[in-house]
């Protein structure tokens, strides 16, 4: 398990960092694609909010570079869950072509929480004692 957790932690790590960066250097080159129907509607939606994509990207980069140096990396795989579980649907239902990304980042997010459950005992006490 600790070979997965590592393999898994690096790829999740490299890919956040890697696509959180491109957002403001642009250093990949590629034309983003035009999404028709609601996946477009629902990209718009983001984009003209203003904030949630230089937020959610911010917290891509600081993911990663968590994951790679395995400082909170435990903290980090919830932070970033939410977000593979988004990429993971909007590239599944809504751009089906595009699942592999959805994929790459959901699997290695989930077995990273497999492998940190030890870590997160504490989320998932019904009744906590203060």
């Amino acid at each position: 398990m600790k070979i997965t957790v590592l393999v898994s932690r690096l790829l999740l790590g490299f890919l956040y960092l890697v696509f959180g960066l491109d957002y403001f250097l642009r250093f990949i080159p590629y034309q983003p694609p035009l999404h028709p129907g609601a996946a477009g509607v629902f990209k718009a939606g983001l984009m003209a909010a203003g904030y949630f994509y230089p937020m959610q990207k911010v917290i891509q980069i600081v993911g990663g570079l968590s994951l790679l140096s395995n400082w909170y990396a435990p903290f980090f795989a919830v932070v970033l869950f939410p977000i593979s579980v988004n990429v993971f649907l909007f590239h599944t239902i809504l751009v089906p072509s595009g699942w592999l990304m959805g994929v790459l980042l959901l699997l290695p997010n989930l077995l990273l929480g497999w492998g940190y459950r030890a870590c997160y005992r504490g989320l998932f006490t019904a009744r906590p004692r203060v």
